[in-house]
């Protein structure tokens, strides 16, 4: 039984390295079923698993896979909320994180894996989300099929309860909030915002 009407499809959104993984393990353990194949498996950098599930990257050209999503909730990054149609509704967990910790754990994560970083320095690269998500803030504002919550990833990792307080209170009360709190680990918390 999900804690979600069977004809609304949850989605956690953000930019890569914001923390989607830890919600999606929230919103699990809170009671909405995570939507996930397990063909990306747990690493250093996400020990506790990605919750990833392949087709949503092909939305665009096949979206056959909302038809399983319903009560379920499934990460996407943000891009691809543009390609999914809009004759459903959809409730977004949007995650924010300090922009310059987002770019230090992708370069990790990238030097990690043997991939360059790119030529691009991380002021130029900041400006690019910012604009990226500025855009993207515009459009899912005129969008009257998603309902959205914007999370702190920083806020959850340094005081869960209002968090998963207010994100109950979008899920209007049905989530199990204790079982939320005890997947919040600050020691996985590594590329911090200085100051």
């Amino acid at each position: 039984m999900s804690a979600t009407p069977e004809n609304v499809i949850t989605i956690v959104s953000g930019l890569p390295r914001s923390g989607t993984s830890m919600m999606m393990r929230m919103l699990d353990a809170g009671g909405i079923p995570a939507l996930t194949d397990n063909i990306r498996v747990a690493d250093d950098d996400n020990p506790r698993g990605y919750f990833e599930f392949e087709p949503v990257k092909k939305t665009k050209e096949d979206a056959s896979w909302l038809g399983r999503a319903g009560g379920k909730v499934v990460k996407m990054v943000y891009r691809l909320l543009y390609d999914l149609p809009a004759d459903r509704e959809y409730t977004v967990v949007f995650m924010r994180r300090h922009l310059s910790e987002v770019i230090k754990s992708q370069d990790v994560m990238l030097d990690r894996l043997g991939k360059g970083k790119g030529d691009m320095s991380e002021d130029k690269l900041k400006a690019l989300f910012e604009q990226q998500l500025k855009e993207f803030d515009a459009w899912l504002d005129k969008q009257t099929h998603f309902k959205r919550i914007d999370i702190s990833y920083n806020d959850a990792m340094s005081d869960p309860k209002p968090v998963v307080s207010a994100l109950n209170e979008f899920f209007d009360g049905k989530l199990n909030t204790d079982a939320m709190l005890k997947v919040v680990e600050p020691q996985l918390y590594h590329q911090r915002a200085e100051g």
